[in-house]
């Protein structure tokens, strides 16, 4: 080995732990990365499946017949005048 190898290797044994905690530092980093990016593009294939499913949907609709109901205020209207 030449003395500039010798060097390269004990530096870098010197450093190696520093090294290893940046390597480890972005690899949890990348990692973090994804799965965040996962997690937003599964939300946003569930709310769009879920939209389109609600838009496939028949609309319903609820009819009320209010007339018993206003006989009946009329009518406790009407006594209350008398």
């Amino acid at each position: 080995m030449s003395q500039e190898k010798v060097d390269r290797y004990k530096k870098e044994k010197e450093n190696r732990k520093k090294i290893m905690k940046k390597e480890k530092a972005k690899s949890f980093a990348a990692r973090m990365a994804g799965a965040i990016v996962c997690l937003a593009l599964i939300g946003w294939i569930g709310y769009s499946g879920y939209v389109k499913w609600e838009s496939s949907r028949p609309a319903t609709m609820t009819e009320i017949k209010m007339d018993a109901l206003n006989d009946y205020i009329s009518g406790l209207s009407a006594d209350a005048n008398s």
